[in-house]
């Protein structure tokens, strides 16, 4: 493991966009403090590190805070050469930073609506985070990982699919990512399952649950009438 040379992670246990973080820091070998963060009552660290958006993850490196997952992500690969996430042609770095703007805006956004929401924004979110599944199972046809041979930057954008979505659907009784017209993405969720680091580093089920329940109930009872 490489040292930390003052790494930290603020982080939330049941993160999606945590989750990616915390996993691309283990894939590096980088050595880190991890603190959880209560995002229902916020430490005076984490508004500190983030004064601007005052969400989970951050990443502390010395004197130095960065915000936002997907920026975090590109900071780490950067930073730390060993397994390197983002691919060395650029024009496939700029796919892969593409599909994973998109799937953040569209996929996870729509599958997380499509769990809270009822009526016609139902059936459009669900709709737009089946296209956008249907668009990543084309792109990954023939290939173990969106990375290529192993995971990378994309994998582990939407490595929440594998862990945090079959919860999502399960509590909506709904399905987003069909094995029949995706079976290249129920193939990679396998291999990704699979990795050593990331089967060590899964968020716990029964928590999900009870978080997303939360969650729902929160969503309900502000947005009654």
């Amino acid at each position: 493991m490489m040292g930390n040379q003052d790494v930290k992670l603020l982080n939330f246990l049941l993160s999606p966009v945590g989750r990616r973080v915390e996993w691309a820091l283990k894939l590096k070998g980088v050595e880190f403090d991890y603190i959880e963060e209560d995002i229902f009552n916020k430490s005076s660290l984490l508004l500190e590190m983030n004064p601007v958006h005052k969400k989970v993850p951050v990443l502390v490196h010395g004197q130095k805070s960065i915000a936002e997952s997907l920026i975090i992500l590109e900071y780490i690969d950067e930073t730390w050469k060993q397994y390197p996430l983002l691919p060395p042609d650029p024009y496939q770095r700029s796919r892969a930073r593409f599909w994973a703007k998109l799937s953040d805006e569209k996929l996870a956004l729509g599958s997380w609506i499509a769990l809270i929401k009822k009526g016609n924004e139902w059936e459009k979110a669900l709709k737009e985070a089946r296209e956008i599944m249907e668009k990543l199972e084309e792109d990954i046809k023939g290939k173990k990982f969106f990375g290529g041979d192993t995971i990378g930057y994309l994998d582990l954008t939407l490595g929440w699919i594998t862990c945090f979505l079959p919860i999502w659907e399960e509590i909506g009784s709904t399905q987003i990512l069909d094995p029949l017209k995706c079976p290249s993405i129920s193939s990679w969720k396998i291999n990704f399952l699979s990795h050593p680091i990331i089967k060590e580093c899964l968020p716990p089920r029964d928590e999900m649950i009870l978080y997303c329940h939360r969650r729902i109930k929160e969503y309900s009872s502000t947005h009654r009438g």
